[in-house]
């Protein structure tokens, strides 16, 4: 068991009942319109699992994150950290202001959505920080980034290249995971959702 991001198709955003979250993306539309702003209501479908074609993602969150909190809060404002740290929701929509929905969660007792454009520009500052190498996977659609941290390949790579990246992994870890997660969000246009 344990807490995964993953991505969300339309039967489960727009889906009634169990496991659906048709009220999240209502209320979240309305919000959406309040602002100003077009709904959202073009997600694709999810598609058949596929090892390395980027058409979901799924990532474990295993490792420690008190190296990634003191990374957010070195180069982060605190605004910027809830940003980054606090959602619930991740879609591919920009959003100037987070928005709160008085919906409760799994893990917590609102539903915090933001953009996965801010998430980007945050996640890419912190990823120049540690030197983010190339090799970190791209695709993660079946844990392949978490794989490559916690089996060795990016121990390996440390060793081979150190860097601020591999000063600590689990901190780099968290970098890339929210990086990898906005990116899949605007390229797919899907929501991303802890489960």
């Amino acid at each position: 068991m344990g807490v995964y991001l993953v991505s969300v198709g339309a039967e489960e955003w727009f889906g009634e009942g169990e496991g659906g979250r048709a009220d999240v993306a209502s209320a979240l539309n309305e919000e959406l319109r309040a602002r100003g702003l077009p709904p959202y209501d073009a997600v694709p479908e999810e598609t058949g699992f596929v090892r390395g074609s980027g058409q979901a993602f799924e990532e474990k969150l295993s490792p420690p994150m008190g190296g990634f909190g003191a990374l957010c809060e070195a180069h982060l404002s605190r605004e910027e950290t809830e940003t980054l740290c606090g959602w619930t929701v991740l879609v591919p929509v920009s959003l100037d202001d987070d928005i709160w929905l008085p919906i409760e969660t799994g893990y917590t007792e609102s539903t915090l959505v933001v953009g996965a454009p801010q998430v980007l520009a945050l996640t890419e500052r912190l990823a120049a920080v540690l030197a983010l190498p190339p090799e970190t996977p791209a695709m993660c659609d079946n844990l392949d980034l978490t794989m490559w941290f916690l089996d060795g390949a990016a121990k390996q790579l440390a060793a081979e290249r150190p860097g601020p990246w591999s000063e600590d992994l689990d901190t780099a870890f968290y970098v890339a995971l929210f990086l990898r997660a906005a990116q899949h969000s605007i390229r797919r246009g899907c929501p991303i959702v802890y489960s």
